[in-house]
């Protein structure tokens, strides 16, 4: 194995100079979190589960604090747009169903699938994540947007509530 193929030497960035420096793990991160964006473009096929669930898992994997977000969908379940819609601290996130179906309508959608991350590193859904997934299905339902999915992220998994038969 040569050694430009290998991990033993250190990544880098380039600055506003464009002098190259040594990155260090949150910028790498970050790089990271714009590749997936550049590849996950609007019209995008969410069909799969899997995709929503690697998809998010790069997205939401890892952050310090728990981020709820969600992927708007077209008729076709093609992609819209991702928006990250609530910040909370380590143990939890406020979200409001009348938010997610504000930015549903704004955004035209037909369909949603929505995730949050568990900064503990557990994807497991806790008591209080399938109530709020029963309150989004049905403020979304209102307006005639249909709830795919909800995805709990942990530190290297994603776990889907659908694949549960809890949506």
């Amino acid at each position: 194995m040569s050694s430009s193929s290998s991990f033993d030497s250190p990544l880098f960035i380039r600055d506003t100079r464009k002098r190259y420096h040594p990155a260090n793990a949150d910028q790498i991160i970050e790089a990271a979190r714009q590749v997936v964006d550049q590849r996950m473009r609007r019209g995008t096929l969410f069909s799969d589960p899997s995709v929503a669930g690697k998809f998010f898992r790069d997205k939401l994997a890892g952050l310090q604090r728990e981020v709820f977000a969600a992927v708007f969908l077209d008729t076709r379940h093609r992609l819209i747009e991702y928006v990250e819609l609530f910040f909370g601290s380590v143990d939890g996130a406020e979200v409001h169903p009348r938010e997610l179906v504000r930015q549903a309508l704004l955004l035209n959608a037909a369909a949603v699938v929505v995730a949050h991350n568990h900064p503990s590193g557990e994807p497991e859904p806790s008591a209080a994540d399938r109530a709020l997934t029963a309150q989004l299905k049905q403020a979304l339902s209102l307006v005639d947007v249909r709830l795919l999915d909800h995805f709990v992220v942990g530190a290297h998994a994603s776990l889907s509530m659908a694949a549960r038969g809890w949506v």
